[in-house]
């Protein structure tokens, strides 16, 4: 325990900051420390530690009027596996000359995919027809199912 100017004349001598680390503690305590330094090292851990963060991202996946039972539910699936990473999912179904025409067909895939991944995510955006030609969801994941399937993966790794 120093007193206050012999702890300033000793940071002074070994050309050092003073820095108050526990304000609340009595008495308080002080370091001796390069404060410009310090800040550099916060800095950089701060940098690091956004660097492992990832922001979701929105994947794309395309789908025909016509397409068969067994190639959707394997487009589905790829739909539940980047749901599951934390990616938003747009799925859109894509019309080609007459089957414009008959955009129910459109409508029942995108309901049947709704019906499917219903449990891994929320439907973000209502059907939109951006061109006539094409008519896609928006799925956002639940949070909530994100960490259990990551804690699932863990245990089979183990």
């Amino acid at each position: 325990m120093l007193a206050t100017e012999k702890a300033l004349q000793l940071a002074r001598d070994r050309n050092l900051d003073l820095v108050e680390v526990a304000s609340t503690s009595v008495p308080p305590v002080c370091r001796l420390l390069d404060y410009g330094k310090f800040r550099y090292e916060q800095t950089k851990k701060e940098r690091k530690s956004r660097k492992g963060q990832r922001g979701s991202l929105l994947k794309e996946i395309r789908v025909r009027p016509r397409v068969k039972e067994h190639d959707l539910e394997t487009k589905i699936k790829v739909a539940r596996k980047l749901l599951e990473e934390g990616d938003k999912v747009k799925v859109f179904v894509v019309f080609r000359g007459r089957e414009a025409t008959h955009p129910e067909l459109g409508v029942k895939l995108l309901q049947k995919v709704t019906d499917d991944l219903k449990d891994i995510a929320t439907l973000d955006s209502s059907s939109s027809t951006e061109t006539g030609r094409i008519m896609g969801l928006v799925f956002t994941p639940l949070a909530t199912r994100i960490k259990e399937a990551k804690e699932a993966k863990v245990k089979e790794k183990v």
